[in-house]
């Protein structure tokens, strides 16, 4: 129990702070988005390089581990799809959004912060594994299956185009690999460099989840519950419970890994459902109610998995 009070606790207390000073109309819109740009651009990169940086890498690329992330996520988008199908009705871009409801997880605003929270260090490593592909494998099976329920088709060439474009942009994975490189090229930086990035690699973890509790103020539960809440039982139950029995009994990962896998898939649902929603104009308010009630209600998924598996 300990290891709740420890670590959920103070997590999802500086989350509900936010959401609070945002609802309060204490901490509005504007000032959300200088944070995040904070965050985001400045205090995360720094702390996940020095991370990466630091770790203690890999022999060889760990086939296994992706294999049991990622065929748990894509089993429990492939099963939301069908429920939408079969339970909702939904066409198969109205299914592809759901897909991302059910697996893509909120894993820069929420996942990073806790994964490091709870394992520390030693649990950087794992994350950036998957971190570095997260997107560019799951972005473009879902855009496909979109487009073709829309008739548009763009090709799968275009869409690897724009999520790379996107991923070379992106703060977070170019942190990430330059720890890599740093890592691979034995570098070590200077104190006076270290006095700098330290202390702003330490503001990143409270920053972005007290960032992640305003950004929560903007959704409202919404339309019919119903598909939002089977939603939310495969991203904070179903997903978790596919990567660990493929991660633990099938692939026999290391305790340290299969664990920061699990709590990765256990993640809320990432807003990247919502921006495809609006994107695409399918989805949206189920979307919205989604990532809000997910979020709720990981905190006791969460718990859970903290009590199983971080070591006390």
């Amino acid at each position: 129990m300990s290891q709740v009070i420890e670590i959920i606790l103070p997590v999802f207390g500086i989350l509900a702070l936010g959401y609070a000073s945002a609802r309060a109309g204490k901490f509005d819109d504007h000032a959300n988005r200088g944070l995040s740009l904070f965050v985001f651009g400045f205090a995360l990169p720094l702390l996940l390089f020095q991370s990466i940086a630091a770790a203690e890498l890999p022999a060889q690329i760990p086939w296994a581990y992706l294999a049991a992330y990622f065929g748990g996520t894509l089993a429990t988008m492939a099963l939301a799809m069908a429920v939408g199908r079969w339970c909702f009705g939904r066409r198969l871009d109205e299914q592809g959004v759901m897909a991302l409801g059910a697996g893509f997880s909120n894993t820069s605003m929420l996942g990073i912060p806790l994964v490091l929270t709870a394992f520390g260090a030693q649990g950087a490593l794992p994350m950036f594994i998957l971190l570095a592909v997260h997107s560019l494998i799951l972005l473009p099976i879902v855009t496909v299956a979109i487009e073709t329920g829309r008739g548009k088709g763009q090709g799968l060439g275009k869409t690897l185009s724009a999520i790379l474009r996107g991923l070379a942009g992106n703060p977070i994975i170019l942190a990430l690999a330059a720890g890599l490189i740093s890592n691979l090229a034995g570098l070590s930086l200077p104190k006076v460099l270290l006095a700098v990035i330290t202390p702003l690699g330490s503001a990143a973890v409270p920053c972005a989840l007290f960032a992640l509790g305003a950004s929560m103020a903007r959704y409202k539960v919404a339309g019919q519950l119903a598909e939002p809440l089977s939603l939310v039982a495969f991203k904070t139950v179903v997903h978790p419970a596919l990567v660990w029995l493929l991660a633990t009994p099938v692939f026999g990962l290391p305790d340290l890994w299969a664990a920061v896998a699990t709590v990765l898939a256990a993640q809320p649902t990432g807003i990247t459902a919502y921006l495809f929603g609006q994107r695409y104009q399918v989805v949206v308010e189920s979307s919205a109610t989604t990532i809000l009630l997910s979020t709720g209600f990981s905190a006791v998924t969460l718990s859970v998995l903290v009590l199983l598996l971080v070591p006390s």
